[in-house]
């Protein structure tokens, strides 16, 4: 399986970084490569969701459904597909105060399996991956600082 990391620290109190993670449906408003995102259940710290990503490099779009675990004392989210296009999807989101800011890291482990998939397609789809991990830090950035 492979990973990715990214992370950021914003200029922003943890508390609203935090809401504006927490808040996925809002997530196609700013991250160019999220076309949908539908809450299919919740249930106290339990999400359920739809998504619907763009991935213009491969002419095509990406489903599946994620189970996030928010856990509000630790500023942690553990998230997993259930279903959907990923082989297998799963990370962890972690929020700390750090300089007045907040520290945003995500962790994204994938396996993505396509037949006859080559190296070279393995590693354009890895630095989408990590692309779009930082994008998601990035639009989370301006999102909370209230730019978008």
């Amino acid at each position: 399986m492979a990973e990715v990391q990214a992370e950021m620290t914003i200029p922003a109190p943890l508390a609203q970084v935090w809401e504006s993670a927490k808040d996925v449906e809002r997530f196609p408003e700013f991250l160019p490569n999220v076309e949908q995102v539908t809450v299919r259940e919740k249930d106290g710290a339990r999400l359920v969701t739809d998504w619907v990503g763009l991935v213009p490099e491969f002419k095509r779009t990406i489903k599946w459904t994620e189970e996030d675990e928010w856990d509000d004392d630790a500023h942690v989210c553990r998230f997993r597909a259930l279903e959907g296009d990923w082989d297998k999807y799963q990370g962890e989101w972690s929020f700390a105060e750090e300089d007045g800011g907040t520290r945003a890291r995500l962790r994204i482990e994938y396996e993505y399996n396509v037949p006859l998939i080559g190296p070279l397609i393995r590693k354009l789809l890895h630095k989408l991956v990590q692309r779009n991990a930082q994008e998601t830090l990035d639009g989370l950035r301006r999102r909370a600082m209230g730019e978008i």
